[in-house]
């Protein structure tokens, strides 16, 4: 095994709705069939109250996804948002994120007017091994900068494994 290699952790799917409504439960339908798991519900972490939300109010919900199933799901995202990325999207630890601005762009998705229109996120996490030295509950440690996944490193991953373009 190759200490260097970078390899996808996990895909996060995420869509927030900012209140606990109807909607709320009709996205959170849309992302289980999309993606064929149970997704839970997300509370508020504060109190904002520009947008009406308290502490603790169910404002969304979301999916983890590792795995061969990260995999396929997140072919099927790329192939929404027609293979196109921008180099923004990565964060400095290698993290990658990006939007569908609606389900029905998802391959194999189709429209129900109950539901509407509503969009997701779509979020990848880079690991190398020996990441889970630093999330261990026994011996925890650190790792050095110099093995820590790149933002150019997710960029070459990205383009190799699904084919994705760039943009600035």
């Amino acid at each position: 095994m190759d200490m260097k290699s970078v390899k996808l952790e996990k895909v996060t799917v995420n869509v927030g709705m900012g209140e606990s409504t109807d909607r709320l439960k009709k996205a959170k339908v849309i992302i289980e069939k999309l993606s064929g798991k149970t997704a839970a519900l997300t509370q508020a972490r504060r109190r904002v109250q520009a947008f009406g939300i308290r502490k603790g109010d169910t404002i969304g919900a979301k999916v983890t996804l590792r795995g061969e199933d990260a995999t396929e799901f997140l072919k099927k995202a790329f192939d929404a948002v027609e293979y196109k990325m921008n180099k923004r999207s990565i964060d400095n630890h290698g993290n990658f994120a990006f939007g569908v601005k609606e389900y029905i762009d998802f391959p194999g998705a189709k429209y129900d007017p109950t539901i509407g229109i509503i969009g997701f996120d779509v979020c990848g996490t880079m690991v190398r091994p020996g990441k889970r030295v630093t999330v261990r509950r026994r011996l925890r440690s650190t790792i050095r900068s110099r093995h820590r996944v790149t933002p150019d490193e997710t960029a070459d991953f990205l383009v190799k494994n699904f084919k994705v373009n760039f943009y600035e």
